[in-house]
């Protein structure tokens, strides 16, 4: 949710009973220092922080997370044994998300609080095993909270992920088509207008299966040569390094540790550091025949774009009557 899961959305969240994690990857530390102020000051309610684990500042992070009372650190990418041990220390609750289930068992192992549980269906970097066949893997593998991302958006979602033994869901997809969502009206309803087809999992982004919505851009870069997509991909990592103020060798590693241990092309490697301006084109300045919108292929169902408080009073809503009509249905 890089460049959506802001201040604004993940109090809105937090406000209407839900549980919001703010989206750090693409923020400097002094800017996730600066959101999270922004969220305590409008709410006292908890919410999260998602880290990633293998950023160069990664303990930085964590430490500002315990010095600031944050109640819960996410993870993309499985945190070290030292992240995790750091996170306990200071009263910090761990959740790394998860596409397979010996990944689960192995943070599990490690000492991780819970796991988010993400089925190939869900937006962003993904697997192929679909939510219905990877979370009761998992529930019955690991003895901590399991919480279900990837095709959820209402209450029916809600009331199936708990009878297949999950502790809740979590949603992208939707709460990025809200009001309180920081996306411009016209990336919105692109999302709006997408089928369940409107979707396409590619590895040209960087190099690691992305479920994106379908675009010309994307199909550009499908249909890249070596070339094409050595001279694209550069030229967005030479735009990443000017806005992170990295240096050359830190946008190099920045490509590497994105591999998550991958053989990549040096096109892909490059288009791995860029991401995140391929993110803030199409969510930020609104220009996505110019970037890319991770989307779940949830998106085809959605139709509208509520509050977030209506949003999960509607959910709990549906749950409830779903929850009854099964009871009374005995």
């Amino acid at each position: 949710m890089g460049y959506v899961a802001g201040a604004r959305l993940v109090s809105a969240v937090a406000e209407a009973g839900g549980f919001g994690i703010v989206a750090s990857a693409t923020m400097t530390l002094d800017e996730l220092r600066d959101t999270v102020h922004r969220v305590k000051e409008r709410t006292s309610r908890p919410f999260g922080v998602n880290v990633r684990s293998d950023a160069p500042d990664a303990a930085r992070r964590i430490d500002l997370l315990i010095r600031e009372r944050v109640r819960l650190a996410s993870f993309a990418l499985a945190p070290s044994h030292d992240l995790i041990r750091r996170c306990a220390d200071g009263g910090v609750l761990t959740m790394p998300s998860v596409g397979a289930r010996r990944h689960a068992e192995k943070v599990a192992e490690w000492g991780v609080d819970a796991v988010l549980v993400q089925g190939g269906e869900g937006g962003g970097h993904t697997g192929s095993v679909p939510t219905t066949i990877l979370l009761p893997q998992v529930v019955d593998t690991v003895g901590i909270p399991v919480v279900a991302a990837g095709g959820f958006f209402d209450g029916r979602g809600l009331v199936a992920a708990l009878a297949y033994g999950a502790a809740g869901i979590a949603m992208g997809t939707r709460f990025l088509l809200t009001a309180e969502s920081p996306v411009g009206a016209r990336v919105k309803q692109l999302y709006l207008d997408a089928g369940v087809t409107g979707t396409i999992v590619t590895t040209s982004v960087d190099g690691i299966p992305h479920r994106v919505l379908r675009t010309s851009y994307i199909n550009g870069l499908e249909r890249s040569g070596t070339v094409g997509a050595l001279l694209r991909s550069a030229r967005h990592a030479v735009a990443f390094r000017r806005l992170a103020g990295l240096t050359w060798p830190q946008l190099v590693r920045a490509g590497r540790s994105a591999r998550h241990g991958r053989e990549l092309t040096w096109a892909q490697t490059l288009m791995a550091a860029g991401t995140p301006v391929l993110l803030r084109t199409a969510m930020v300045d609104g220009r996505p025949e110019f970037g890319v919108m991770s989307a779940g292929q949830v998106t085809g169902l959605i139709d509208d774009l509520p509050s977030c408080a209506e949003l999960i009073d509607r959910i709990m809503k549906e749950a409830s009557e779903g929850l009854e009509r099964l009871t009374t249905a005995r």
